[in-house]
């Protein structure tokens, strides 16, 4: 049954067309993705369906007793409200009741001897027995504490931006509502509130329809996905994998499409030029129909940001930091950190909200100096450092002249040059957008200008703070891409699952009580092992004993690997230490230094497990004379 249906749906922003007379229905229990390019108008289809955006033709019908909560990326919250009085907010009946049943507790608590609050509570009390909302009210509370928000009675003006972007949640879950409409739910919220998240959405009592740039939880929790491109709405049944596949075919049938009209077009062409006999009315036909064939357009051309700049050389020193500290107001959020960064490594930062992950990335980068210690960078680093809260942009500068402030041309790791208009097109600005002003983009048009920019100063260290926040699906595909083939060092802090896996392979984690521990491995192989390391640990089953059979000799091949392992041990130390002084000499050759640094790893993982092997030898040798 369909909840709601929308019928030629056309909405423009100036020059651009956002929505060409779309038509779509979500039904019960949909669980839709919206996904599409920075810019196409995402966050403008949400508001119109929620009805707080007009559109300038086509329909959105729905039932009269239609109920829709829409949750914004930046949530409008009544300062003076109380943590409850906000999630209680609304005019349906078992809001009200269970908004007047707290108020009451509330003056209880402060005047408990008050005999007519006595009478007011038993009247509340039969109140929520009638509408039997003891059970959205248990589950009121359990949705904030499990979003991290105990304090029922603080003020909402007292509250951080994390906790009001959880309390904004939260207020959207309890809410009944036929349509939930969630934009960017996973921003600025940590790994352990997403995938509580993750685990509460599919069991919501309505439909729901989402844009996130969090790829994992797109594809657990959604079963049917909405592309927005270039004004046009496409459906996909199924979550975001289904999707990937079915718009591959779909690329792949407009491509074989766009073939065959191309070939109908030349025979057409041939035809008129060749000035066959026909009759004049044919004659005039056939050009009209050829006419018409040139005005088809097929959309072909993918948007891929496909590019490889080169970045300046980088040498043997990256940073170096040595037993740093750092506090704010009393709180020690670094306490005698140290690390060294060297060529190649890939760094996730991860850890709850205010830990002082970007406190780190901000000392890194020399924006502020820790209270004690040393951070040293190598004199051939060149940071490129793109910041969650980045400088703001001027308006009054059109787009081209903003990455122009930076750079005129960029050249490719071939020394190959590009020119800022070029990589404005491969950053999905054409170039007919390129002279549009700062301020009449969107917000994740802003974000992905900003990270062009970034990158157009060729560092060979980049620093990445929430790269994921703001930026579509499309371009954080091919930033991965980009950072695969990057030359440089990469320090990214982020709350993105896939983002993490993708990109790193070794950890810096904040974990509680301001320790930070180290792990080598990406994010999921972190969360893990954490699983593992917190299973009850049960004692073995107890196995009969059997009696025990003592080999008397080493075999013929066992006595020839004893008789040469330990030289093998040997040989393969002194070839652990030849591969670090090739690495000492090797410089600022980074293509070089990588091969030694694979090689490195490769014979010390001969290394041990030659060890391994001694050491069950020499237990077994042993065995054998104290027979």
């Amino acid at each position: 049954m369909s909840l709601l249906t929308v019928e030629q749906l056309y909405k423009s922003f100036g020059e651009k067309v956002l929505f060409d007379h779309i038509s779509f229905t979500i039904e019960q229990k949909d669980r839709i993705g919206l996904i599409g390019v920075n810019g196409t108008g995402k966050s403008t289809l949400l508001k119109v369906i929620a009805g707080m955006e007009s559109k300038e033709a086509g329909a959105v019908k729905h039932a009269n007793d239609f109920r829709v909560e829409y949750l914004s990326q930046e949530p409008d919250l009544d300062e003076d409200l109380t943590v409850l009085g906000q999630i209680y907010q609304g005019e349906s009946s078992i809001m009200q009741t269970m908004r007047h049943y707290e108020e009451v507790l509330q003056q209880l608590d402060k005047n408990p001897q008050e005999a007519s609050l006595q009478e007011k509570l038993l009247k509340a009390q039969q109140k929520m027995d009638e509408q039997e909302a003891w059970d959205a009210n248990t589950t009121a509370k359990t949705i904030l504490t499990k979003l991290g928000v105990s304090d029922f009675a603080k003020k909402t003006a007292e509250l951080s931006g994390g906790q009001r972007k959880r309390l904004a949640i939260a207020r959207a879950l309890i809410q009944p509502a036929d349509l939930l409409i969630l934009d960017e739910p996973t921003n600025h919220l940590d790994n352990e509130t997403i995938e509580w998240l993750e685990s509460f959405l599919p069991q919501y009592a309505g439909a729901f329809i989402l844009v996130t740039h969090d790829r994992y939880f797109l594809n657990r929790i959604t079963n049917r996905i909405y592309e927005l491109d270039k004004g046009k709405l496409y459906t996909y049944e199924g979550n975001y994998e289904a999707f990937l596949a079915k718009k591959a075919e779909r690329e792949a049938l407009e491509i074989q499409n766009e073939q065959k009209h191309k070939n109908t077009l030349k025979r057409e062409l041939e035809w008129l030029r060749r000035g066959a006999k026909a009759r004049s009315t044919k004659q005039k036909a056939r050009k009209q129909r050829a006419e018409e064939l040139k005005e088809v357009q097929f959309d072909t051309g993918k948007q891929d940001l496909d590019f490889q700049i080169g970045s300046y050389r980088l040498g043997k020193k990256v940073i170096e930091i040595e037993s740093i500290s750092k506090s704010y107001g009393g709180t020690s959020l670094i306490d005698g950190f140290s690390y060294l960064v060297v060529p190649g490594d890939r760094i996730g930062i991860i850890g709850p909200n205010g830990s002082g992950k970007t406190t780190l990335l901000n000392m890194m980068a020399g924006r502020i100096t820790p209270d004690a210690g040393n951070i040293e960078a190598g004199p051939t680093v060149k940071i490129g450092y793109y910041t969650q809260e980045h400088s703001e942009m001027d308006g009054k500068l059109r787009v081209v002249e903003y990455i122009k402030e930076v750079a005129e041309v960029v050249h490719t790791a071939d020394g190959d040059v590009v020119t800022a208009e070029q990589m404005l097109e491969r950053f999905l600005f054409p170039r007919s957008q390129q002279w549009t002003y700062v301020s009449k983009l969107s917000g994740g048009e802003r974000r992905r200008l900003y990270l062009l920019r970034v990158l157009m100063g060729e560092p060979n260290v980049l620093l990445l703070d929430e790269p994921t926040n703001d930026l579509d699906t499309q371009t954080l595909g091919v930033l991965e891409d980009y950072l695969d083939q990057f030359p440089g060092v990469v320090i990214t802090v982020s709350h993105d699952r896939y983002f993490l896996d993708r990109v790193v392979n070794r950890l810096i984690a904040f974990e509680a009580k301001g320790e930070i521990s180290f792990f080598y491995g990406n994010y999921s192989e972190y969360l893990q092992e954490a699983k593992d390391m917190q299973k009850p640990k049960t004692a073995p089953a107890k196995q009969p004993q059997q009696p025990r059979k003592k080999k008397k000799k080493l075999s013929y091949n066992e006595q020839k690997e004893w008789e040469v392992i330990e030289d093998r041990i040997a040989s393969l130390e002194e070839e652990v230490e030849a591969v670090k002084r090739e690495i000492g000499e090797a410089g600022s050759d980074l293509s070089r230094v990588q091969e030694l640094y694979n090689k490195q790893e490769q014979v010390e993982t001969e290394l041990e497990q030659a060890m391994e092997r001694w050491t069950e030898l020499s237990l077994l040798v042993e065995e054998i004379n104290e027979q």
